[in-house]
């Protein structure tokens, strides 16, 4: 199964598996995914930076968010867009033992 890693780092390439790495516009490096996706689900992970340049342009029809319970004196945003609750249906929710997870879809 094809990888892309969205990153502005310069990493190690892992021998024998196929993963691009890659940074700048999503747009051209999404219509590759979704030909190799063969009309199946894209899965999109990472942080709420790489989850909102979806978001923007429209490319994110739904947003899984499994918490895990940490302690911080201060935070960012967890997704730094504005993904209002008015854009936000919750149809999903779930724990297993320390984890909840939360699915959305956007409208």
């Amino acid at each position: 199964m094809p990888c892309w890693v969205f990153t502005h780092r310069e990493l190690p390439v892992v021998p024998d598996a196929n993963v691009s790495f890659v940074s700048g516009d999503i747009r051209a490096v999404y219509d590759q995914m979704k030909a190799a996706a063969e009309g199946r689900n894209l899965w999109v992970v990472g942080g709420g930076e790489l989850a909102g340049q979806f978001a923007d342009l429209g490319l994110l029809d739904e947003i899984i968010l499994t918490v895990a319970p940490v302690t911080l004196g201060a935070g960012a945003p967890l997704l730094p867009r504005r993904l209002t609750a008015a854009q936000l249906t919750l149809t999903n929710c779930s724990h297993d033992g320390t984890f909840a997870s939360f699915t959305y879809t956007l409208a």
